[in-house]
């Protein structure tokens, strides 16, 4: 079911790469709108907008926006006749888009993509919630500055790369390499089909040290064992394994969810790693103090089974988070009011970047 409104633009808000804050006035009253630029254009005060506000109607977790499906006096004007790009993501949507992939005929990286088969060993990250991100690539940094990093978008929670300002902010402070986005999400600077190909335009295209895979923002779960959309981390960590490179599991922990699935060490992780992940991987544990500490030391144990359980100093990794160029949330929590989900990702930032330097 989809809620469809007309409204009017009013005033411009902050804008980014690929999307523009809007604020509009619809029959019901004003509302914080979205709207890809890339898709849609600009929209000006006082031009009428087509909107989506199902999610936004709902409370639900759309960064708090309705979404501009169109600008319908002001439409732009159609892509370059000749234009190269055949890859059409958001499939069948009313909103499918085509975009030149790194990995079709008419790239210029087709040849050197058309038989690679190998990461050479390349730590890959895999994270559950896009909020970790920067952190991984703080825990990177601190090891290795002038290390490469990309960050793999998968299409499991948001599908445009532009709806994250984060990865804006990443970007713009050269903290990251490039962005690649992956099966129906689009927006990167490389835009491939699957994870596996994504990895390897990591590796042979962008050169990348270390590449970060998540999904975009918009995580969503159902508090079931098998319900939420990080357990496809499994997949990327398969495409590592299988292409040769390390994978590196981060462990989702919190110090301050009181809810019993993700106090200490999250259920999706548990579910994620010691279930839906069949080959061995490095999962890192925190290495942190007190009694936290332990339970998360006890909490991983079960995972070591099957997987190589590796301790993470995290001295001097707080310093490191607090230079990040965005702002760090995660769950409407920031850096203050519970540090341990980002120094536990920092910490296999930190890891995978040792394992780029040997």
């Amino acid at each position: 079911m989809i809620r469809w409104r007309q409204g009017v633009v009013v005033a411009i808000g902050p804008s980014w790469v690929g999307a523009r804050e809007l604020d509009v006035d619809t029959p019901e009253g004003r509302v914080k709108a979205l709207a890809y630029t890339e898709l849609v254009g600009s929209p000006a005060p006082g031009e009428r907008v087509l909107l989506n506000t199902t999610a936004y109607d709902q409370g639900l977790g759309t960064g708090g926006y309705a979404l501009v499906v169109a600008v319908p006096d002001s439409l732009p004007p159609d892509p370059v006749e000749g234009r190269p790009g055949h890859l059409v993501k958001a499939r069948y949507t009313p909103l499918q888009t085509t975009v030149l992939g790194i990995d079709e005929q008419d790239s210029p990286a087709h040849r050197v993509l058309a038989d690679a088969d190998d990461l050479g060993g390349m730590p890959v990250v895999g994270c559950d919630l896009h909020s970790a991100v920067p952190a991984v690539v703080a825990g990177v940094r601190e090891q290795r500055p002038d290390a490469r990093v990309a960050y793999l978008m998968t299409d499991g929670a948001a599908l445009p790369l532009a709806f994250s300002r984060t990865v804006a902010g990443l970007a713009a402070a050269g903290w990251l390499a490039t962005t690649i986005t992956v099966g129906q999400a689009y927006g990167g600077s490389i835009e491939a089909v699957s994870v596996h190909s994504g990895l390897l335009a990591a590796r042979h295209v962008a050169q990348a040290d270390v590449v970060v895979v998540a999904q975009g923002p918009g995580n969503l779960g159902t508090g079931t064992r098998w319900g939420f959309s990080g357990v496809a981390l499994a997949e990327a960590l398969h495409a590592t394994d299988v292409l040769g490179g390390s994978a590196v599991a981060g462990l989702r922990v919190s110090a301050a969810d009181r809810r019993e699935r993700h106090y200490g060490v999250s259920h999706h992780s548990l579910t994620a790693y010691g279930r839906a992940t069949l080959v061995p991987v490095d999962v890192v544990v925190p290495d942190l103090a007190g009694d936290f500490g332990s339970l998360i030391r006890h909490q991983a144990r079960v995972l070591s089974t099957r997987h190589r359980l590796v301790p993470v100093e995290v001295g001097g990794l707080m310093a490191a988070l607090q230079e990040s160029p965005v702002a760090l949330s995660t769950m409407g929590r920031g850096l203050t009011e519970d540090p341990t989900p980002f120094l536990a990702s920092a910490a296999a930032g930190r890891h995978a970047a040792q394992l780029a330097s040997r």
